[in-house]
């Protein structure tokens, strides 16, 4: 019988295949109290199930370094990273032994009891990526327990439901199956991922999961159709049903009737041919019909991200979010050398190109250790937060100017300071940055211009314009919070997500007052927030006066696209009329 499930678009396109479940990496733990004389047993059974999964993962890094990047996209092996440093993160490891030694926990209680106090810190984070490493903390953890029973990897185990032949996975990787395969489970961890590197899965389905899960970055960096946060999926799919990934709409239909299976045949045919005629489009200049130039650049977290995007077509990099060097430390800040270094990986890595750098966008809601928690107030995105934090903490922000002014020196650079608002912020953030030059003179270090840059995020600083225009080389805005801080919605609110609107009037006309002004100033503005990438809105921002797309890489062929066919003569005066309409969203629907 015919049914769909319903979950998140992370990945588009169409996949059909037969399902191949995973099984649930999950174990039951026991909890007892030990005696005195088994703590230090108990300890030692941690610390051995740790330092195999971190033998683990340096294996695979090592299997990472001898594959090509078709084979292993970046995003996996930073994810691997991320994985290592929460397994060598200093609360896990302190939380745990204060667990055995005071609790007289078991090993496992001690550990499953530490990632709750930890995986509570992430439920509150603001930031919907770093929320959703909540689950790379999970499967961290899953990895120790199973080392400390000696269980082998879930994905080695019999597969399938009861009542049924369980396949296994040798016969179901096996080449010369004809079918394509839809991975289904749970969740999948990075590692997990990579062992599926060279299989024949067409697609990906998981229960749990948002648009930045580990999941939904690796789907799209491979171009995988996947739908994430299907809930009961990996429970109500069979072993070998037939199933087709819709990742256009996030809908999984199983057991598909042949006329629904002859419709996304179809689909998939008409998208591969799509996807075929967008690859031509890689060395086209991205100008519109009437020789408007517009510039594509690419999202990036982490240095090795740089290259596969000067691959996908990047004219530089629109946004290196450094948060991502930070995190996972425990109160072990990146020091000066170490982010020197990342952030000239990442400038050597685009070839000439321009890098963006946004300083750290952490704090309040994204604590680097507990004791950093601000437990008084009620709304952290509200609270000590990116620039707000940083000017707090002046040592660490300073390690961080000098780290990438040293990095201009060996290609362009540009500076990106996160959630201005006061003009008293802007000078005392002009000053530090003067400060860092300094020191860096005094010691005869050598550093490189650089133009400095602003986000545009809360709606008093797109009000209030003309002072950031003042002080600033550039605008980027960064639509994501904007959104937020205009309609009042929490994006981590599924009760009010539903009202998380970029097309509502408020919005656009913010975004289009930014772009008008900076126009008119002569300064450049970018968009880098999830806007830039949506293809449904880049014509809309092109008549907004919008000429700086920043975005995933995988985005920029599809947006390129839509420039090439724009003509934004024609499109200003469409514009304007969205902007007059009380409800956009449905004069947008109509089109051009």
């Amino acid at each position: 019988m015919t049914f769909s499930i319903h979950g998140l678009p992370v990945a588009r396109g169409i996949a059909i295949g037969r399902a191949v479940l995973v099984a649930s990496s999950r174990l039951d733990v026991a909890h007892y109290f030990i005696e005195p004389s088994q703590v230090v047993a108990e300890l030692n059974r941690v610390r051995d199930g740790r330092d195999a999964v971190i033998a683990e993962i340096h294996r695979l890094q090592e299997n990472i370094a001898h594959m090509g990047p078709k084979e292993t996209p970046h995003e996996l092996a930073a994810l691997l990273e991320v994985h290592l440093m929460l397994l060598q993160d200093e609360e896990l490891e302190g939380g745990v032994r204060h667990w055995i030694k005071d609790r007289l926990y078991n090993a496992e209680w001690a550990l499953t009891s530490q990632l709750e106090v930890i995986a509570r810190q992430f439920d509150e984070m603001q930031d919907e990526y770093l929320r959703e490493r909540k689950a790379d903390l999970e499967q961290i953890t899953e990895r120790i327990l199973r080392a400390m029973r000696g269980v082998s990897s879930p994905l080695v185990q019999p597969l399938g439901r009861p009542g049924r032949k369980a396949a296994q996975p040798e016969l179901l990787l096996d080449d010369t199956v004809d079918a394509p395969l839809i991975l289904v489970a749970h969740d999948l961890s990075p590692a997990d991922m990579l062992q599926f590197k060279q299989s024949v899965f067409a697609g990906f389905i998981t229960d749990v999961g948002g648009k930045t899960s580990h999941t939904a970055i690796v789907a799209r960096s491979l171009d995988i159709p996947a739908v994430v946060g299907a809930r009961l999926a990996s429970q109500l799919l069979r072993q070998d049903d037939w199933v087709i990934v819709d990742g256009d709409a996030g809908v999984v239909v199983v057991d598909p009737s042949p006329i629904i299976l002859a419709e996304y045949g179809f689909r998939q045919r008409q998208e591969e041919l799509a996807r075929g005629r967008l690859a031509r489009l890689l060395h086209t200049p991205a100008v519109t019909l009437d020789g408007q130039a517009v510039e594509l650049l690419a999202n990036i977290e982490m240095p090795d991200d740089a290259a596969p995007a000067v691959q996908a077509g990047a004219m530089g990099v629109g946004l290196f979010r450094s948060e991502f060097l930070f995190m996972g430390r425990h109160g072990k800040l990146p020091n000066e050398d170490e982010q020197y270094l990342a952030y000239r990986r990442a400038v050597e890595g685009m070839r000439g190109l321009p890098v963006t750098i946004r300083t750290v966008d952490i704090g309040a809601d994204k604590p680097l250790d507990e004791s950093s928690r601000d437990f008084a107030h009620l709304n952290p995105a509200l609270g000590l937060r990116a620039i707000r934090w940083s000017l707090t903490e002046p040592a660490m922000f300073l390690t961080q100017l000098r780290a990438i002014l040293r990095a201009a020196a060996h290609g362009p650079v540009q500076m990106l300071i996160p959630m201005l608002v006061h003009a008293s912020e802007i000078r005392q953030t002009v000053s530090l940055i003067d400060h860092a030059r300094v020191q860096l003179d005094n010691r005869g270090v050598a550093y490189g211009p650089i133009k400095i840059g602003a986000m545009i995020e809360i709606p008093a600083a797109a009000l209030t314009l003309p002072v950031f225009l003042k002080y600033f080389d550039f605008l980027s805005i960064g639509t994501n919070d904007l959104i937020q801080y205009t309609l009042a919605i929490d994006r981590a609110d599924e009760s009010v997500a539903h009202l998380y609107d970029p097309l509502h009037p408020a919005v656009l006309r913010l975004i289009a007052s930014t772009l008008a002004q900076g126009l008119a100033q002569g300064k450049p503005v970018s968009v880098c927030g999830e806007m830039a990438g949506d293809v449904s809105l880049t014509k809309l921002l092109l008549g907004l006066g919008l000429r700086s797309f920043s975005m995933h890489p995988a985005q920029i062929l599809a947006v390129k696209q839509e420039v090439l066919r724009s003509d934004v003569g024609k499109l200003e005066v469409w514009a304007q009329q969205i902007l007059a309409d009380d409800e956009p969203g449905r004069r947008l629907a109509v089109g051009t």
